[in-house]
């Protein structure tokens, strides 16, 4: 056998191949018939346009490797590193990733549809124009992550994590990330409507034109961030904290505000808001609301209490790889 190019330390199992999982895979100028499971090393691989999908890879190392608009579905990438690769364009739709790190990867316009992606590592990874439509992210972080124009339609993210990342112009939508950190996050224009943000942490956010409407943000953290033009017309805002936030031509026409903390904000520009909901509110002397309106009840004593739904356990480890294959080029 000649020296070979790369190793691949492959096959968890080597057998026949199942419906919907890959039969054969081509690496190089070589074909692996029969392989369904990988694990090992194959940094820096050149594995643009391959049909891979239904593969198993385990524990493997894809750091750097190029998989530009490959065939991922049905893939399994569990506690697989795939830091640095180029995955733009590729098809990851109904892929279970559990524990895999994409960190700094280039996944802009990739399909991540109803992907499984439990405690994955997206930290400054490339997600612009990317699709996780349904996907199920419970403890994913994405911090300082580029989701500009993303699709999240309904994705389920408990405790997950978009501190410092660009959301610009993202579609939020009916998502489910109660508890989620968005500290510092760009959120102009984005669309978070009917969602779930139950006490997630909105701290520091530009969040200027972004829609709320209809979302539940019981108990979630807006303080200092900016929202000028925003809409929470409909949204739950019970027990939540606007204190110091920008709101300039915000609308929160028919916005439940019980219990709202608006001490020290100014709200003099806002638009929808009405005396029921402020008796409802709480403020100080420093909050400023449009003329003829007023806030009688203070914050001071306030307790905010949020239930939050458990997290998911975290996925088994992989089972080790039992076989070594070279591949020759």
């Amino acid at each position: 056998m000649s020296r070979p190019l790369f190793l691949l330390a492959a096959a968890v199992a080597v057998a026949l191949a199942a419906p919907g999982a890959v039969s054969a895979l081509t690496l190089g100028d070589k074909e692996v018939a029969r392989v369904n499971s990988f694990g090992g090393s194959c940094v820096k691989c050149e594995l643009s346009g391959r049909n891979m999908e239904g593969a198993r890879i385990m524990g493997a190392n894809f750091s750097g490797a190029a998989l530009v608009g490959a065939n991922l579905r049905n893939a399994r990438f569990h506690a697989s590193n795939f830091a640095g690769a180029d995955l733009s364009r590729a098809d990851l739709s109904d892929a279970s990733m559990m524990g895999a790190v994409f960190t700094g990867a280039n996944l802009s316009s990739a399909k991540l549809r109803a992907t499984e992606a439990t405690g994955v590592a997206f930290g400054s990874a490339n997600l612009t124009r990317a699709d996780l439509s349904d996907a199920q992210a419970t403890g994913a972080n994405f911090s300082k992550a580029v989701l500009s124009h993303a699709v999240l339609r309904s994705v389920e993210m408990h405790g997950g994590s978009f501190s410092d990342a660009d959301l610009s112009r993202a579609n939020l939508s009916d998502a489910s990330i109660s508890g989620g950190n968005f500290a510092r996050a760009r959120l102009p224009g984005a669309v978070l409507r009917s969602a779930e943000l139950n006490g997630a942490n909105f701290k520091f956010v530009d969040a200027r034109g972004a829609d709320f409407r209809d979302s539940e943000l019981v108990g979630a953290v807006l303080s200092h961030g900016q929202f000028a033009k925003a809409s929470f017309r409909g949204a739950d805002l019970n027990a939540a904290v606007l204190v110091d936030g920008e709101f300039d031509g915000a609308d929160f026409r028919d916005a439940d505000l019980s219990r709202t903390m608006i001490a020290g904000v100014d709200l003099s520009k806002v638009r929808g808001l009405t005396q029921d909901q402020l008796d409802q509110a709480c403020g100080d002397s420093r909050t400023r609301l449009p003329p003829g309106l007023s806030v009688s009840k203070g914050c001071s004593g306030m307790r905010v209490i949020v239930h939050r739904k458990p997290a998911k356990p975290a996925p088994p480890a992989p089972p080790a790889p039992r076989y070594i294959v070279a591949i020759d080029p």
